[in-house]
């Protein structure tokens, strides 16, 4: 369980400062301030995913949780340390999960993360452990196999998982490996082969050698039942690095760097790790590569291996103070992402292992105290010192700030431009690299880092020219104007017009090779050549498409038109939207496909204006075309050229493209515009065919309300002799007389009758119409009987209306039938007339007789009826009874009446009322008003009458009304 802060303990924190850059070093070596006293002092100490294990001289264990620093565990081993001796030495797994302890006796410990009990290693008693390499799989709930390194040379494959039964051990099996003849293994390292599960790869330390073995593995049995590295030691031979002049008293030991910080780290790019062996010469490290993945893979990772030596490392004189380079004993190391950390006696040295360089050298101990060693969290990157008393951490502040300048100096350009932090860095790279690339003669490689740095560009572009490398030029300029901000105007625009100077001698000068069938100097056959010219000419329209803003447009036609380069020039125009210019210079050529195809591809209207008159005389079908895909056009503005080209064009009307446009307009469009309407009819009319039905068929279409100038289309029509439309137009204009008289003037006499009938609704002016038409067929006809069968077309016209048309020696039998037929006519009208005389006369008399019987006619009022309006008895006053039974008061009815009749009759019937009601009028004048004003009023029954229609929207029960009388 968790210490108290009372029982004495009280969590350990780390000092850590937020310091920029520039003011911190890259090392620096911090005490972990303890705020409590431990019993004895520290024997061991291990940090794995920010866990801190501390093993006590008493035999206690400590295990620190530094992301929550008062999460301690303390505990104690099974047995006292008289018995088993002080722990020596433990190993953490990276994940922090199993932990090993070793005591001084050869007694061996295993503890879990999530157990507060070690538990014996009962196959493992006796076994002096120098190293252990954890599984690569990095599991939690078991370590699963891993490799273990005694003192005695022997190497181990183990198996150990928790367990919380008594009688059933930790360690599922131990078997023995190899042997060593050359002294203890102190470092060992397994890790996977990516892509092969079941290959593995061992790297065995001694003080003399270290070994490197890769091969495949045995299948891993259920639960860890055998041995899988069996197989792998038996049948592979390991590569060997050996040193000579061993020294036994010197440390050694085999470290591997941590996994990388973040994403922009070099091992990111690069993934191999990095081992560092130490030995008694000094140490040796390199790049764990994983490829080939064979036996070769030794002799590739020793090969590319290097020594830092000892003698390499300063140590400090004490007698003044000096550094001086002697060979010192190293205690410790441990790797970080880019450096080689020493633990020299008290001293922290620092290394960069890309140049061997000390950075960071600094007394960290006081004289007489021991340090217990250096440790390293693979997974959380830090870095501690351990001293029996006292704990150090070693902050690392941007290690990789000046990797940079390494990467550069050892001519790694890339790799130091990937790790330039700001501009200045980054300019420098590109400079150097552009100077290296210059003196390799690689101008094209050069002239792209060049472009990205702050070099003079006078002096780079001089470089080029003086080389006579235009193409290099070309890439520099290309470069360079993309690293210019747009405000940068001036600069932009005269780089992108060079670079055009530059490309147009470029195409040029391929075109000539390829005329000339010659080879060039960079060794190209002639159709290589045209490959080039395809791909420089590529490359031209990209940076036009890219560039075309920092081009000044009357500048770029004047470079393009002196080098005579059409189709460059052409796209330029067509890049910055200048269709005017590409239109004109093929109308110009009448090159009319390329004109259609550039027109094909506009959307304002005003290009279609402009151009329309020049194309419609060549190639009017397509240009209709065009236009009738364009509905936003305005109809009217090309009329110009539509009349234009009506002008010139000689074939039948049906083939006439101004007439399909505009017929397009009129029928899909609903073009109302008169203009529009107005040419077709000019067209119409004007054209030298006689046939009308074109126009006809027009004219009809437009129906009452035409969208044509109906003055206009007429005097069109008679300047060309359109008859037929002529009449058509007076018609629809109402002017009958002249349409009949124009068709009678051409001798159109069907038409003239077509004419004749229209005015259905005005019988006299037919029968005008038909007068003139039938003068102008009986003057024309050699007979008169074939004149009177025309005429009987006509129901208006009678014989008598036809005889002043006759000559006047036409011989009456001509017509005899014809006036006998009129004379019976007139005789049956007669009989008819005297018959409808007869039956007026009768009905006269039958009134006579009617109006003589009203005199006598009665109705019965019964006792005690009511009337009809107030329901109070009707003789109590005077009233009216009509026909139909009804009765009223005359008082009530005169207000029913009042209610119901206009304002003009209601006004007369007050007037009369007055009159009579004042004694106003007396005498027979007094009568007359009376008999008006009961002719008023009662003319008719307000119940059954007209009165009774006119109310129809009333409803039968009014509001004031008792509604339970209506009720069901």
């Amino acid at each position: 369980m968790a210490l108290d802060p009372s029982n004495g303990y009280v969590a350990a924190a780390r000092n850590l400062q937020d310091l920029s850059e520039n003011s911190l070093p890259i090392f620096n070596v911090e005490p972990v301030q303890l705020q409590f006293s431990i019993a004895s002092d520290f024997v061991a100490a291990q940090v794995a995913n920010n866990v801190l294990v501390l093993a006590l001289a008493n035999g206690r264990i400590l295990r620190i949780d530094l992301d929550d620093p008062a999460d301690i565990d303390d505990i104690d081993l099974p047995k006292r340390v008289s018995e088993v001796g002080v722990i020596k030495r433990m190993f953490l797994d990276p994940t922090a999960s199993h932990l090993i302890i070793c005591t001084a006796l050869g007694e061996n410990y295993y503890l879990h993360a999530h157990s507060r009990q070690p538990r014996p290693l009962s196959r493992l008693r006796g076994v002096s452990i120098e190293s252990i390499a954890w599984n690569p799989s990095l599991p939690t709930a078991s370590t699963r196999e891993i490799l273990i390194g005694a003192s005695d040379g022997n190497i181990y494959e183990g198996y150990i998982e928790t367990s919380t039964e008594f009688y059933r051990k930790e360690d599922k099996y131990l078997k023995t490996l190899q042997k060593l003849p050359d002294g203890p293994i102190t470092g060992l390292w397994v890790d996977l082969v990516v892509g092969k599960p079941d290959v593995r790869r061992v790297i065995i330390a001694t003080q003399s050698r270290i070994l490197h073995l890769i091969g495949k593995i045995g299948r891993a049995a259920h639960e860890g039942g055998a041995s899988i590295f069996t197989r792998l030691f038996e049948t592979e031979q390991p590569t060997i690095h050996e040193i000579s002049r061993v020294s036994t008293t010197a440390s050694s030991s085999l470290v591997v760097s941590p996994d990388p910080p973040d994403a922009n780290s070099f091992e990111s790019l690069n993934p191999d790790r990095i081992f560092a062996w130490l030995s008694s010469q000094g140490v040796y490290y390199g790049r764990l590569v994983t490829a080939p993945a064979n036996h070769d893979l030794g002799n590739k990772l020793f090969g590319e291996a290097k020594l830092l030596p000892r003698s390499q490392l300063p140590t400090l004189d004490t007698a003044n103070g000096r550094k001086k380079s002697v060979q010192d004993s190293v205690d410790s190391i441990a790797l970080t992402q880019w450096h080689i950390l020493h633990l020299i006696g008290g001293r922290v040295i620092a290394v960069n292992r890309l140049d061997d360089r000390v950075i960071f050298d600094q007394v960290v101990l006081e004289p007489g105290q021991q340090a217990l060693g250096l440790c390293a969290d693979q997974q959380k990157n830090t870095f501690w010192l351990f001293t029996a008393t006292e704990i150090f951490e070693i902050v690392v502040t941007d290690e990789d700030r000046d990797v940079w300048k390494v990467m550069l100096a050892t001519e790694h350009f890339d790799a130091a431009l990937k790790y330039a932090r700001n501009p200045a860095q980054r300019d420098a790279v590109a400079t150097a690299s552009g100077d290296y690339l210059i003196s390799k003669g690689s101008f094209l490689e050069a002239a792209g880092v060049y472009g990205k740095s702050s070099k003079p560009f006078e002096q780079v572009a001089l470089t080029f020219v003086d080389n006579d490398q235009q193409d290099a030029l070309r890439k520099y300029l290309q470069t360079k104007i993309t690293a210019y901000k747009k405000s940068s105007v001036m600069q932009r625009i005269m780089i992108a017009s060079w670079l055009v100077e530059i490309f147009m001698s470029k195409l040029n000068s391929l075109d000539d090779t390829i005329i000339t069938k010659a080879e060039l100097s960079e060794n190209l056959n002639p159709a290589q050549t045209q490959d080039q010219l395809e791909y420089i000419r590529t490359e031209f329209q990209d940076f036009i498409k890219k560039h075309k803003s920092d081009l000044d447009q009357k500048t770029t036609y004047e470079i393009i038109s002196s080098h005579g380069r059409e189709d460059e020039l052409l796209f330029f125009a067509s890049a910055i939207n200048d269709y005017n210019y590409v239109l004109a210079y093929w109308m110009q050529r009448e090159r009319w496909k390329e004109v259609l195809d550039v027109l094909k591809k506009q959307t304002k209207p005003e290009v279609f204006y402009r151009y329309s008159s020049g194309l419609i005389t060549h190639v009017a079908t397509d240009l209709v075309d065009i236009l009738m895909r364009h509905s936003d056009l305005e109809p009217r503005n090309l009329i110009p050229a539509l009349l234009t080209y009506d002008r010139n064009f000689k074939g039948p009307i049906s083939k006439n493209q101004a007439v399909r446009y505009l017929l397009h307009v009129i029928n899909q469009l609903n073009s109302t515009d008169a203009a529009v309407h107005n040419t077709l009819i000019s067209i119409y009319a004007s054209h030298p065919s006689k046939d009308e039905s074109a126009l006809l068929s027009y004219l009809e279409s437009q129906g009452d309300e035409p969208s044509f100038d109906a003055d206009f289309a007429l005097r069109l029509c008679i300047q060309h002799s359109r008859v037929q439309s002529c009449v058509f137009i007076y018609s629809t204009m109402g002017q009958y007389l002249q349409a009949v008289e124009l068709a009678l003037t051409h001798s159109e006499i069907d038409l003239a009758s077509l004419v004749a009938d229209r005015p259905v609704s005005n019988p006299p002016l037919r029968k005008k119409l038909w007068l003139a038409v039938a003068k102008k067929v009986i003057s024309q006809s050699n007979g008169i009987k074939t004149a009177i069968e025309f005429l009987k077309r006509c129901d208006l016209l009678k014989i008598e209306d036809l005889i002043p048309f006759f000559p006047d020696f036409v011989v009456i039998d001509d017509f005899k039938e014809e006036i006998c037929t009129a004379l019976e006519d007139y005789s049956r009208n007669i009989d008819a007339l005297k018959k409808e005389m007869d039956e007026s006369s009768q009905t006269a008399t039958n009134i006579k007789i009617d109006i003589a019987a009203l005199d006598h006619r009665y109705a019965i009022v019964e006792p005690g009826e009511k009337c009809y309006i107030c329901n109070l008895p009707l003789l109590s006053r005077q009233f009216f009874v009509f026909p139909c039974q009804h009765a009223f008061h005359s008082d009530c009815l005169g207000r029913k009446v009042m209610e119901q009749v206009g304002v003009g009759k209601g006004k007369r019937i007050r007037e009369i009322q007055m009159l009579v009601s004042k004694g106003m009028v007396t005498g027979a004048k007094r009568d007359a008003a009376i008999a008006e004003l009961d002719a008023l009023v009662a003319s008719a029954c307000i119940l059954c009458s007209d009165f009774a229609i006119k109310r129809i929207d009333e409803p039968f029960v009014l509001p004031t009304d008792d509604k339970n009388e209506w009720a069901l």
